[in-house]
C-alpha cells in the first residue's frame, strides 16, 4: 500500500481509507474489529468515522462507531490516522448539532472519549450548517487544532462554493482551513468533476471520497427485478431511502451491466476496477472503502495494486460521461 501526502499538509495517509460507518448496526462489534484487522494487514493506516455513526441508526446508537474504532486502536494509536467528524445531531437538545462554537466544542470531547486517546488527526465537519457563520466554526477549529486536540481538519458534503468560501474567510482571519474534502463520488456520481475536484486541486485540499462502489450497486451483484436485499445499504434503518434514491434506478442498473462487461474483459472484479477509477483521479488522495465482512475488503485492496490502462479509463469515462450531468439527465 502507497502513501500519499493529503492535500498540500505534511501529513501522509495510505491511499486507501477504511470507512467505519457499518460499525455496531450493518455488522457487530466482533465483526467490526475483524474488519479493522484485514484493512490493517492489507496495509491501510488511515481511518475515517463519525461521532453520528452507525450508518441507518438512531439517537440510542450515536456514538457506538467510535467505541468500537477506539477499542480496536489500543496499543496501535500511533501506527494509525485518525478522521472524525462532527455537525450531525447527537442529541435531543436543540444545540446538539450544527457546527457552533458549543457543539464542536461538547462534540469534540465526546468523541475524544469514545475513542480513547487524547488527539484527533483530522477533524471534520461532516456537512454545511447554514444557521452558523462560518468564522465562528472557523475559529472554534482553530482553537482546536492549537490546542493539540486537533491536528487538521476537513471538511464534508461541502459545495464547491462553500469550500471556496470557507478557504477566503481563513485566509481573512488567519485561522486553520479546510486541508481536506470528503464528498461522494464514484462512476454513477460524478458532478463534482465539474468545480470541487478542480478547485481542491487549485487550492492543495486533499480529496477523501466516499462511496466509491455507489453503496454496493457497483459490486454488481444486485438484481433490479427484484426488492433491494436485506442486510444492504438500500434496507438499512433512516439511510435505506437515501441510498435508493441516489442508486436505485434503472439508469443506474443499464450503466452497472456495461461496466460489470469492461471488468470481465480486464479480468477484475467491478469493486476493483471502481475503486481503482476513483483512486486515479488526480485531485483524489484516498478513496474510503468499506465492508460489512472482511472478505469483502479484498477486492477494493486490489485496487491499490491496478494501473488502469488509458483505453480503459476512456471508455469508463464514455459509459458514464452522463453522471457529470446530475439528475437532469435521468
Amino acid at each position: 500500500m502507497d502513501h500519499v501526502r493529503l492535500g498540500s499538509t505534511g501529513l501522509v495517509v495510505s491511499e486507501l481509507c477504511l470507512g467505519t460507518m457499518t460499525f455496531g448496526l450493518q455488522c457487530d462489534e466482533q465483526t467490526s474489529l475483524a474488519i479493522l484487522d484485514r484493512a490493517f494487514a492489507g496495509g491501510v493506516t488511515f481511518l475515517d468515522t463519525a461521532d453520528v455513526y452507525p450508518l441507518g441508526g438512531d439517537l440510542t446508537t450515536i456514538g457506538r462507531t467510535e467505541e468500537i474504532v477506539g477499542t480496536w486502536m489500543r496499543g496501535k494509536r500511533d501506527q494509525v490516522v485518525l478522521a472524525t467528524k462532527c455537525v450531525g445531531r447527537t442529541g435531543p437538545a436543540p444545540w446538539d448539532q450544527g457546527s457552533s462554537r458549543k457543539h464542536i466544542l461538547d462534540a469534540v470531547e465526546a468523541s475524544l472519549r469514545r475513542l480513547g486517546t487524547d488527539y484527533i488527526d483530522l477533524y471534520q465537519l461532516h456537512s454545511p450548517d447554514p444557521e452558523t457563520p462560518i468564522d465562528e466554526t472557523l475559529r472554534a477549529l482553530d482553537d482546536l487544532v492549537r490546542s493539540g486536540k486537533v491536528r487538521y481538519v476537513g471538511c464534508s458534503n461541502f459545495l464547491a462554493y462553500q469550500l471556496a468560501r470557507a478557504l477566503g474567510r481563513s485566509e481573512a482571519l488567519g485561522v486553520v482551513r479546510f486541508d481536506s474534502a470528503q464528498p461522494r463520488y464514484n462512476l454513477l456520481f460524478r458532478q463534482i468533476e465539474r468545480e470541487l475536484l478542480p478547485l481542491c486541486a487549485e487550492e492543495g485540499v486533499g480529496v477523501i471520497p466516499y462511496n466509491p462502489i455507489a453503496g454496493g450497486l457497483l459490486s454488481g451483484k444486485h438484481d433490479p427485478s427484484a426488492p433491494p436485499p436485506s442486510g444492504s445499504r438500500f434496507t438499512l434503518g433512516s439511510a435505506a431511502s437515501n441510498y435508493q434514491n441516489r442508486y436505485w434506478h434503472d439508469r443506474e442498473f443499464a450503466t452497472v451491466q456495461a461496466l460489470t462487461a469492461v471488468a470481465a474483459r480486464e479480468g477484475v472484479s467491478l469493486v476493483t476496477l471502481s475503486v481503482a477509477w476513483v483512486l486515479a483521479q488526480p485531485a483524489v488522495s484516498a478513496p474510503i472503502i468499506g465492508a460489512s465482512r472482511p472478505e469483502q475488503l479484498d477486492a477494493s485492496l486490489a485496487a491499490a495494486e491496478l494501473e488502469i490502462s488509458a483505453e480503459v479509463m476512456a471508455e469508463l469515462d464514455e459509459i458514464t460521461r452522463e453522471y457529470r450531468l446530475g439528475d437532469a439527465a435521468r
